[in-house]
């Protein structure tokens, strides 16, 4: 019965949604009535106090939800600042900026070679880079550059203290970057 109740547990919580007796039957091997029985029976165990979380009823539909009561702590944990977890193509395109800005998309993309909308957005999503304006040129392309929150999370004070490339490795990464374009052409 504690598998049974815990597949239970499992197909409402993971939905997020109400689900069908029906369709929770189907799941577990039993019949409605027997599944509903069962359902009741949960709902009378999670009423405890020591329970954060309730079974509901919505029209011949079960779901779980969050007792009215822990509202508040909902409340706060949403309201708390998401800590910005920057990925590898994130990284190299705001330091693209950084180094570059200011730059457009397109100017991004030629250096990188892929699209970077996503980074982009998600960069100032994150209040790391902003728009400084738009170039003087057709369509008008949008002008990224750095904020004050990156100067702040990379400890600089000015983009002029970012550390710059070793002329050794640049010309090793300019060497790298030409046989992997050669490459590509011979492929």
């Amino acid at each position: 019965m504690k598998q049974i109740e815990a597949a239970i547990e499992a197909i409402l919580f993971s939905s997020g949604e109400s689900v069908e007796v029906s369709r929770i039957a189907k799941t577990i091997g039993h019949d409605n009535q027997t599944t509903e029985k069962i359902i009741r029976n949960m709902m009378l165990k999670y009423q405890e106090k020591d329970r954060g979380i309730k079974i509901v009823e919505l029209d011949g539909a079960f779901q779980m939800c969050t007792k009215q009561e822990y509202y508040e702590y909902l409340v706060e944990v949403a309201l708390q600042p998401k800590r910005a977890v920057l990925t590898d193509v994130m990284l190299e395109t705001l330091s693209i900026i950084a180094y570059k800005q200011p730059v457009t998309k397109t100017e991004i993309e030629k250096i990188r070679g892929v699209k970077c909308d996503h980074a982009v957005n998600k960069l100032v999503e994150y209040n790391l880079v902003q728009e400084l304006g738009r170039l003087d040129a057709p369509g008008r392309p949008i002008l990224f550059g750095t904020t004050e929150e990156f100067l702040r999370n990379f400890g600089v004070q000015s983009t002029e203290e970012l550390p710059t490339i070793n002329p050794v490795k640049l010309e090793d990464f300019k060497a790298e970057a030409e046989e992997e374009i050669q490459l590509k052409l011979d492929v």
